[in-house]
């Protein structure tokens, strides 16, 4: 039998247990902020004894990187079910998945309301920009394709560049100049397609090989963020 305020033994209701604690921590967290979010008012939103909150994570920042490693994981899911076919609509449809996400929006901007003492921390959303192993072969395969330019390189910083600047633009913006999330997304696209395509058509061969490899490249994406999530919820090797 097993002893009360322990984790379920059952995997599934170990996973939900811990994905609404989870639920809790975001909507808290973006109602008071990170600093005034305690474990006892997690507990009772989550409806867990506080000492079963420690039984999945040690301490409230480990909980906390929980909540945005799955929050990356649902952005990074949303963005490859939309199945975009070329560098430009890749990110910029990350752009609009972003922008639809506070939490991530929040650490983005380093927006101190939300994250409190955090905002003294790296920044880790970009981390999904951090992919060198999977992006340096995906945009290989670009250039052979004809799909961008091999010049002037650097291509995961000019990317950044681009992405980055048009989200954190945005928030500096008084409301009534704000583009919407979409606009975003669309001048995002346009903008690396005009910075870094060769401008030249591509054969259908090459432009079917194009949108493969973007996926590819989606799909070690998506697997990267969920092995770091499994990891917070405690399943590798579950």
């Amino acid at each position: 039998m097993a002893r009360a305020g322990r984790p379920p033994q059952d995997p599934a209701r170990r996973i939900e247990r811990a994905h609404r604690i989870l639920d809790a921590v975001a909507e808290l967290v973006l109602r008071w902020g990170y600093d005034k979010t305690t474990i006892d008012d997690i507990a009772q939103r989550a409806g867990v004894a506080k000492g079963t909150i420690y039984l999945h994570w040690k301490t409230r920042d480990e909980l906390f990187a929980a909540l945005l490693r799955r929050e990356r994981v649902r952005m990074m899911a949303e963005v490859r079910d939309r199945a975009p076919a070329t560098l430009s609509e890749l990110f910029g449809e990350f752009s609009r998945a972003l922008l639809r996400r506070p939490l991530l929006q929040a650490v983005l901007t380093g927006d101190s309301q939300v994250l409190g003492k955090l905002t003294r921390q790296k920044r880790s959303s970009t981390s999904w920009l951090q992919t060198g192993a999977a992006f340096e072969p995906y945009v290989a395969e670009l250039v052979k394709r004809g799909a961008i330019r091999e010049d002037p390189g650097d291509h995961l910083v000019t990317v950044g560049s681009i992405v980055y600047g048009f989200l954190l633009m945005r928030t500096s913006l008084p409301d009534h100049a704000r583009p919407s999330d979409d606009r975003v997304a669309e001048l995002v696209t346009d903008t690396i397609e005009r910075t870094m395509s060769t401008g030249r058509p591509m054969s259908a061969g090459d432009a079917e090989a194009v949108a493969r490899a973007t996926l590819e490249f989606l799909d070690a994406a998506v697997e990267v963020a969920r092995r770091k999530l499994d990891a917070s919820l405690g399943l590798q090797g579950a």
